[in-house]
């Protein structure tokens, strides 16, 4: 029995420690609940609302009525209206629709004709997901309310894949999962590097010198991006020669934004370091934004399939906007130019990460 009270102590002592590291008590909450809410808003296989062009050269009551017809499914956002299909293949190339539709000017015979397809759908095929949604959208019966026009006609569309014809996951999962790697890895290394450094006073060696703390924070930065091109390197090398996933794009274009992305996480790690006490909270946070990272970034599922908070979510986090360079380079071969604006995110996330960390961190010990 005497064993009872000094279980009880060592327990008390426990739930005692646990109380003051508000980080990891915090944890123990925030954890199920993001999971929660990311697994139920993010994982949703009925996709809805994606990005859509319509090119409507038969210009007709029954193609107008087509394209209404369209867009009360939901399934997709007519968000842009062009003269040809060219046009289509153009917001393609440059990443900003997910599905074209073509309506040619004889639209109206080839209604009536089951010989023929109707229309066409000009489909971003990096995406598993879009491809079958642009599959049930081929084989959906739509109803037309015309004397010259059956009621219903079924097998609408024909299908022309783009980027990925073949439909294999690999080439969508690669170009993504170079930026879930390096956002594991830089953060990680960067918050557990300098955390470890605190613990075994290391940093007092670095506080008694006359490196002024933006010196010690660019310092410690710099070679991990050399590490993290080495790491790109690696990845492109694997995914090309043992997966055959295509580069069509520039590879100095790839480096260029994997640079900046590269210090965006960095920064984040060092930012980590500045509010964690221990190795295994700047694990713990390391993770708690991977999961995120993963789920709404568009790595896994359509980005504009999700909610509308969730997107707003999604486009705080760099690994969203390099995920598009990726993709966009690698797969569309669209030149770095015409995602600046992703570019110019990713720099300005570095730059509010590292401006954060450098006035966290503090040339003395706590």
């Amino acid at each position: 029995m005497k064993f009872a009270p000094r279980l009880l102590a060592v327990m008390r002592k426990e739930f005692l420690q646990l109380k003051r590291d508000r980080l990891t008590f915090a944890m123990i909450v925030g954890i199920p609940v993001m999971q929660m809410l990311l697994f139920g808003y993010a994982i949703n296989t009925d996709v809805r609302n994606l990005v859509s062009a319509v090119a409507n050269q038969a210009n007709s009551h029954l193609s107008r009525q087509f394209i209404s017809e369209l867009g009360q499914t939901q399934v997709l956002d007519l968000r842009y209206v062009v003269d040809t299909p060219q046009e289509i293949e153009a917001l393609l190339e440059a990443g900003k629709i997910s599905i074209g539709i073509y309506i040619p000017p004889d639209f109206d015979r080839r209604v009536i004709d089951d010989r023929r397809a109707a229309a066409h759908l000009m489909v971003d095929a990096i995406d598993p997901t879009v491809i079958g949604v642009a599959n049930q959208l081929r084989n959906m019966p739509l109803k037309f309310d015309s004397t010259i026009a059956p009621p219903t006609r079924a097998g609408t569309f024909e299908v022309r894949p783009y980027f990925n014809p073949e439909r294999r996951s690999v080439v969508f999962i690669m170009p993504g999962l170079i930026g879930i790697i390096l956002t594991l890895t830089m953060m990680l290394f960067t918050a557990v590097a300098v955390v470890r450094e605190r613990e075994h006073g290391n940093l007092e060696l670095l506080i008694n010198t006359p490196v002024s703390t933006t010196e010690l924070m660019i310092g410690k930065v710099v070679p991990y991006i050399l590490i993290g091109i080495v790491q790109l390197a690696l990845i492109i090398a694997v995914g090309h020669f043992l997966f055959n996933v295509p580069i069509r794009g520039s590879i100095l274009d790839l480096y260029l934004a994997a640079s900046v992305f590269i210090a965006a996480n960095l920064a984040l790690g060092l930012f980590i370091s500045t509010i964690v006490k221990t190795q295994f909270q700047a694990i713990q946070i390391t993770f708690f934004i991977l999961l995120p990272s993963i789920l709404i970034s568009g790595f896994v599922f359509p980005f504009e399939g999700m909610p509308r908070i969730v997107q707003y979510l999604g486009e705080i986090l760099p690994t969203t906007h390099f995920i598009r360079i990726t993709r966009g380079i690698m797969l569309r071969d669209t030149p770095l130019g015409d995602m600046s604006q992703e570019l110019l995110a990713l720099g300005v996330f570095a730059l509010v990460a590292m401006t954060a960390a450098t006035i966290r961190f503090s040339k003395r010990l706590d």
